[in-house]
């Protein structure tokens, strides 16, 4: 398989010179497996200089796994050029909406409504499909096996587990390690904690043996307290996964939009010597850079 990073940052595109080594785009991943499907994680502004690329490979189908339906990682996908085509083919797969309880389809709806956006879906020259998913129900994309996970956001979020020709990789999409939210001299804290402690190992079990993980690693463990319960993880908990589940590789992503590439480096190496000290070997952590390629 080989990975793609097109936009690594969370929150907000934060394009500029502080941040220019890592990129400014949010979430969009494009992975090709050894039958070179295409598959793209998430759909936030990265989509945009992906989609130029493959303009030379039309007609296409692209495969488009949304993890969640906040704007970070959907707004790029009225900007998928392809779309503009005929003969290509967009395949578009997430979860149900919990609000409306409409499918995937409702994150083109919304987006494509006249108030918003001067094109609307019945104009748009390609084929779109969407595919609705359920937890742990695996599919097939070519040579590829995906299983959604339920992880931890406050919105119905999907982690990725990607598996092809002996291959693995799993995206977290935005996940936040569950933790309990009783004190602990509550009397329902012991009965959580056991549902907070099954969950994560749950969360591990997925995970376990993968090659890469791409995981949510917006904060510093100095920051970490001040945003509890904002969704996100930390350069800490995205270590301790990837040791808990045995991953060859890590990649931290999601970089707090705030943080300057100087910035982003002095926290990655300040957690590094913390999590990893000198002389450790597993995992192989990274920081996910725009424009940067994996294959393993």
């Amino acid at each position: 398989m080989k990975i793609r990073f097109w936009g690594v940052r969370g929150s907000i595109a934060s394009p500029g010179p502080k941040t220019v080594r890592y990129g400014g785009n949010t979430t969009c991943i494009e992975i090709r497996t050894d039958d070179n499907s295409l598959i793209i994680l998430d759909a936030g502004t990265g989509i945009f200089p992906l989609s130029q690329t493959l303009l030379a490979e039309m007609p296409l189908t692209a495969n488009v796994l949304i993890t969640h339906s906040h704007w970070d990682h959907i707004q790029g996908l009225p900007f998928f050029v392809p779309n503009f085509v005929p003969g290509n083919t967009l395949r578009l797969h997430g979860a149900f909406d919990p609000v409306s309880g409409k499918g995937v389809e409702q994150l083109m709806a919304v987006q494509l409504q006249y108030s918003y956006f001067p094109v609307r879906e019945a104009e748009l020259k390609a084929h779109i499909e969407y595919v609705t998913l359920a937890p742990e129900q695996s599919f097939q994309l070519g040579s590829a096996t995906i299983t959604p996970y339920l992880l931890n956001h406050p919105v119905l979020n999907f982690g990725y587990r990607i598996e092809s020709g002996g291959k693995s990789v799993f995206f977290t999409g935005d996940h936040e390690p569950p933790c309990n939210i009783y004190n602990k001299d509550d009397a329902d804290f012991g009965e959580y904690q056991q549902f907070v402690d099954e969950r994560d190992e749950a969360i591990v079990q997925a995970m376990q043996g993968v090659d890469v993980l791409i995981a949510d690693s917006s904060y510093t463990a100095q920051e970490y307290p001040a945003k509890l319960g904002w969704g996100h993880g930390s350069f800490d908990s995205s270590i301790d996964y990837a040791r808990r589940a045995g991953a060859r590789v890590l990649f931290c992503t999601h970089h707090e939009p705030t943080r300057s590439d100087d910035a982003l480096e002095a926290a990655f190496a300040q957690a590094m010597a913390k999590n990893l000290p000198e002389g450790a070997s597993a995992p192989d952590v990274r920081l996910a850079r725009e424009g940067d390629t994996f294959e393993f």
